[in-house]
């Protein structure tokens, strides 16, 4: 088992933690990652774009002018793709982009990225992370204490104060542990985690 430092938010070492190798120490697997990062962010795509061909633009049924003799080009109809109110030539319709995945390669996925964080030794244990009032100042100083700057935040548990005072600090985004996702975990240098958060992920993963 792997074995992290555990810090509080004055950035001193309280401890150490002891992670489970079948959620934090897999081998690494790249390509089910990519897949994950693939996924979700397709799954996000609404597909409702839509534009017209020239079937369906009105106007144009009779032949502009006759076939020859006029000195212009020969045209077929004034709602061809190079006439102005004309149809577009591959227009694009609504369609779904998603992506699928099944739940084992998801899991495998994000177990990937996390190993390749503790790996990384980005993967930062908190033993708590809780404020008595909203003020981004106080964040802003947790984050100087652990000496990190672009981190995703992982909760054990909805707290409103910590959520709206890291949400105006740029390259911070906070998370539950039950909505941590492989985009994330690697857009992001480093993750902060809460010790209750560690337990409720291997709890799902292990």
């Amino acid at each position: 088992m792997a074995s992290v430092k555990v810090y509080n938010i004055e950035g001193k070492e309280v401890g150490t933690m002891e992670l489970n190798d079948a959620v934090f120490g897999v081998e690494v697997n790249e390509h089910l990652m990519h897949l994950a990062v693939v996924s979700q962010l397709a799954n996000k795509r609404q597909g409702t774009q839509s534009a017209k061909t020239r079937s369906e633009v009105s106007g144009g049924g009779r032949k502009p002018w006759r076939q020859k003799g006029t000195g212009h080009a020969r045209q077929g109809s004034t709602r061809a793709p190079q006439w102005t109110g004309g149809g577009v030539v591959f227009a694009p319709k609504p369609r779904d982009y998603s992506v699928k995945m099944n739940k084992k390669e998801k899991a495998a996925a994000i177990k990937s990225a996390l190993s390749s964080k503790v790996a990384e030794e980005k993967f930062i244990v908190v033993d708590g992370l809780a404020f008595d009032e909203i003020k981004t100042k106080k964040m802003a100083a947790v984050l100087a204490n652990l000496k990190v700057n672009k981190a995703l935040v992982v909760l054990d548990k909805k707290d409103e104060n910590v959520i709206l005072s890291a949400r105006n600090i740029p390259e911070v985004r906070t998370t539950m542990s039950n909505s941590v996702n492989v985009f994330d975990v690697l857009k992001y240098d480093n993750v902060v985690i809460t010790k209750e958060a560690v337990a409720q992920i291997e709890e799902v993963y292990a």
